[in-house]
């Protein structure tokens, strides 16, 4: 991509990189940077059991029973 889109089109330039992809701002011709979604950041341990104590509860024998009505345990 040239300078000259990603001026006249930065906003659609940042929503495709938002989506994942990665570009590279040529000037001339010549590579002169490269735009790439920011990593994210991973959750800690303490955010991740705080999330595990608002997860409903599951019920293994309806999870089961649900399990088996759309599995053929014949394959």
């Amino acid at each position: 991509m040239t300078v000259r889109e990603l001026r006249n089109h930065g906003g659609e330039v940042l929503d495709r990189v938002a989506r994942g992809e990665v570009l590279v701002v040529t000037r001339d011709g010549a590579e002169v940077a490269e735009l790439r979604p920011r990593a994210r950041r991973s959750p800690s341990p303490a955010e991740l059991v705080a999330r595990r104590r608002t997860l409903p509860q599951v019920d293994p024998d309806a999870l089961r029973r649900d399990l088996d009505s759309v599995l053929d345990a014949t394959l």
